[in-house]
């Protein structure tokens, strides 16, 4: 991953954290997360949609203390032809951060945007959203899912 990109990454994911409001203390008990240690969660037919989500993550939501604004990190692959299906926030906001391939974005409105590498998708409560794996090799993406 070229230096540009990490860069990238690590600014949107800054931006998130301060628009959620979050606390300077929000990883108090650990603040670093080596990729080794990362919890494998694989999910089929997500949300209504198709194949497998492959997921590693740094921490779930079944881990994340009530008072932590960001209660899920994950590096998510969705083969070629898969896709999570169109799924409602009621309560939480998840951001897709876009690593590399291609793919189809559904919103609320259900208006399809093809997204790629660099860029950044964002239900918010009340949001729809689904997203498509269109290309030849894996989209690779970062899931931040964030409740107040």
């Amino acid at each position: 991953m070229s230096k540009a990109i990490i860069v990238k990454l690590v600014l949107v994911l800054g931006a998130a954290l301060w628009l959620a409001g979050a606390p300077t203390t929000l990883l108090a008990e650990q603040q670093f997360y080596p990729k080794d240690g990362f919890v494998t969660w694989d999910r089929e037919n997500l949300a209504g949609g198709v194949g497998t989500l492959a997921g590693k993550f740094s921490f779930t939501r079944n881990d994340a203390k009530e008072e932590f604004v960001i209660k899920e990190i994950g590096w998510l692959t969705l083969p070629p032809g898969a896709s999570v299906g169109l799924h409602k926030h009621e309560d939480n906001e998840d951001a897709f951060i876009i690593v590399s391939g291609k793919g189809l974005f559904t919103d609320s409105d259900g208006t399809k945007t093809e997204v790629g590498e660099g860029d950044v998708t964002i239900a918010r409560p009340g949001d729809s959203h689904a997203l498509e794996n269109i290309g030849t090799e894996d989209l690779i993406f970062i899931a931040v899912l964030a409740k107040r």
